[in-house]
């Protein structure tokens, strides 16, 4: 038996993260409420509403969200409806109930080219509709929710749902061309390293904002880089290409590969050293500060939790597939 969590309600629950800590937890230490949108809608107020009355969890876990960005560019009502309505209902339960809510939320609130990190305590400038959507979902837990954990992460990867991690293991596996952004920089995030800081974060009972992503950073053709250097995969051959703006993208949409409108790029254009106002090169780059302020254990880099997301997909060289 280790820490007692009381009982925990996980909205999205079938999504990578949710799925993580249902994972991670000692059934015997936890009470686990577990809703995806087949169970409970959370955009209806009424219905969040009633279930937190009658199951009164002492921890509520919002997972769930629109998180594909030309999806919310092309839905924008859609967006907002879930990423902001969505947490305001499930705010307005927590301080019904006297629960803490804890808000998963993304990089996509900032918006630079500049080669900086952003902690907790930056101006958030989102350009996205995604990175809007869950910003004013922030407000809504900090404006309704006294007990309230809003947690900041980036480039999630796991088993469950489409990422860029899985998008490129998938064309790796269909042989072929593979095509990867130069120009967006941030902090790949195994979604088992991200619930180790939820976890820890409740057990510690902190609140406020916090990052919680994996040490480093890298472009999307980095990571697509390392993914096939860790599978023994350097034949596949792996094109560089600019990432456009969101919105701007003529039809289609392959934002959820990190993919948005793309043209190619030279292989020495955009350096990482060069000029990013001049390259276009976006950075949401996270700082784990608060982490660091409170003494609380920060992610491995992402070289290494990569690796043991691969292993455990029995991926990396010489493995037997």
């Amino acid at each position: 038996m280790g820490y007692d969590y009381g009982k925990i309600w996980v909205a999205g629950a079938s999504g990578r993260v949710g799925t993580m800590i249902h994972n991670m937890l000692d059934m015997r230490d936890v009470e686990l409420l577990e809703t995806d949108v087949e169970e409970l809608d959370i955009t209806c107020a009424a219905d969040v509403n009633l279930f937190g009355s009658r199951n009164r969890p002492n921890t509520i876990i919002n997972c769930a969200g629109m998180t594909d960005v030309q999806e919310c560019e092309d839905n924008i009502e859609q967006a907002y409806k879930v990423n902001a309505l969505g947490a305001r209902n499930l705010s307005a339960i927590a301080r019904k109930i006297d629960a803490r809510i804890i808000q998963i939320s993304t990089d996509d609130i900032f918006w630079d080219n500049s080669c900086r990190r952003f902690h907790e305590f930056d101006t958030p400038n989102p350009r996205t509709v995604y990175g809007k959507s869950k910003l004013a979902g922030e407000n809504f837990v900090k404006e309704l929710a006294p007990k309230h954990l809003i947690i900041r992460s980036s480039w999630v990867y796991g088993k469950e749902g489409h990422n860029f991690v899985n998008s490129i293991i998938e064309q790796v596996q269909r042989g072929g061309i593979i095509e990867a952004a130069v120009n967006e920089y941030a902090c790949p995030t195994s979604a088992r390293e991200l619930c180790k800081v939820i976890l820890r974060l409740i057990q510690e009972e902190q609140e406020g904002i916090y990052h919680a992503v994996c040490s480093g950073s890298c472009s999307r053709y980095e990571l697509a880089q390392e993914i096939l250097r860790i599978m023994g995969r350097q034949d596949v051959r792996l094109e560089p290409v600019e990432l456009g703006d969101p919105g701007q993208i003529p039809g289609g949409s392959a934002a959820n590969c990190g993919i948005r409108y793309t043209q190619r790029a030279s292989r020495n254009s955009c350096p990482a050293g060069g000029s990013a106002v001049n390259c276009g090169i976006r950075y949401t780059i996270l700082d784990n500060m608060m982490l660091r302020m409170c003494g609380i254990e920060e992610p491995e880099p992402w070289q290494a939790a990569l690796k043991e997301y691969l292993q455990e997909l029995n991926l990396q060289e010489g493995a037997e597939i």
